[in-house]
């Protein structure tokens, strides 16, 4: 039988997936990166399974962790996925430049914190 998730597999998904998108454009300048389609998908690709997890992180430990924007990530994985025509390419780099490592060491602080991985999340 499949076990529920936890909430900690959902933070390790945003921890690894963080770390793939920011890999992507590790070294790419901007100007190289709005030309490069395998680049751009990749980060969205990110940034929407980013956006999908944070859905599954309750609101009690959103709570703890105010310097998360924890709506406006899954309002982004939304317009991601439902407004794809109206991506705004700079927004998806400005993103994952500047809000995706902050994510990163967020998100591994709460990894590391033991009460955390002692919560269950079942669906």
């Amino acid at each position: 039988m499949k076990r529920g998730r936890l909430i900690q597999d959902y933070l390790a998904d945003i921890f690894d997936v963080s770390q793939k998108a920011i890999k992507v454009v590790e070294g790419v300048a901007y100007a190289d990166f709005e030309k490069n389609d395998e680049k751009i998908f990749a980060v969205i690709r990110a940034l929407e399974i980013i956006g999908d997890a944070v859905k599954h992180i309750p609101d009690s430990l959103r709570a703890e962790y105010p310097q998360i924007p924890w709506r406006a990530i899954a309002g982004m994985r939304d317009k991601l996925i439902h407004d794809y025509f109206g991506i705004n390419i700079l927004r998806i780099w400005n993103t994952v430049q500047k809000e995706v490592p902050e994510l990163l060491e967020v998100i591994k602080q709460m990894l590391e914190n033991k009460s955390i991985s002692e919560i269950q999340l079942r669906l």
